[in-house]
């Protein structure tokens, strides 16, 4: 995107709703607070969502054209049921772990063709296509800054108690964030909202 003048900091999302926020600090806390656990950075829940794009810094000017091009490509959409089982680390093969995953059981699929018409609306307003592969998850924890061994045991403990967790919420809209860094966690706020269908 274009430099100079102010910039938002701008992502699209499933925001995922509290009852399912609840389930995951479930899940979640009896790892965090274990030795190894809290050398990680986890994400702060209340604020857990799906990532369907990643925008970055916006130049401010740009950020209604985005607004038209998101509610364009997503109104009329049909809501559907998302479930979250198991976890996994990323990278899954390399000796230092980074982050740390709830995978996506059902609704992969529809959060995929999301993310993908998305794509042409935003390209033409000067946001390339992802070359990678999108794979629906939730980030729960960053492990980059932990050491090798304490990352490897925290995902261990992560992916053994999701082993038969699961929990699961209709999505039923798309936000377009603005997250707001410095100053203790990330704060987002929503910039517009698209409804999906019941």
């Amino acid at each position: 995107m274009a430099d100079g003048g102010a910039t938002h900091r701008l992502f699209v999302a499933i925001p995922v709703p509290p009852e399912t926020k609840a389930a995951c600090r479930e899940l979640i806390e009896p790892v965090r607070t274990t030795r190894f656990g809290r050398a990680a950075r986890w994400v702060h829940l209340d604020s857990l969502h799906v990532t369907l794009r990643f925008l970055g810094d916006t130049p401010e000017a740009v950020v209604p054209e985005v607004t038209q091009a998101v509610d364009a490509a997503l109104r009329g959409r049909a809501a559907f049921e998302v479930v979250l089982s198991r976890a996994g680390s990323f990278p899954p093969s390399s000796r230092k772990i980074r982050a740390l995953w709830l995978g996506i059981e059902r609704g992969a699929d529809e959060l995929s063709a999301l993310g993908d018409a998305l794509t042409g609306p935003l390209a033409a307003l000067g946001w390339d296509a992802d070359p990678r592969p999108f794979r629906p998850h939730l980030t729960v924890a960053r492990t980059d800054a932990a050491g090798i061994r304490d990352a490897a045991l925290t995902a261990q403990a992560l992916e053994g108690a999701a082993q038969s967790w699961s929990t699961g919420f209709v999505a039923d809209r798309v936000v377009l964030y603005r997250s707001h860094l410095g100053g203790g966690p990330p704060r987002y706020e929503a910039v517009t909202e698209v409804q999906l269908a019941p």
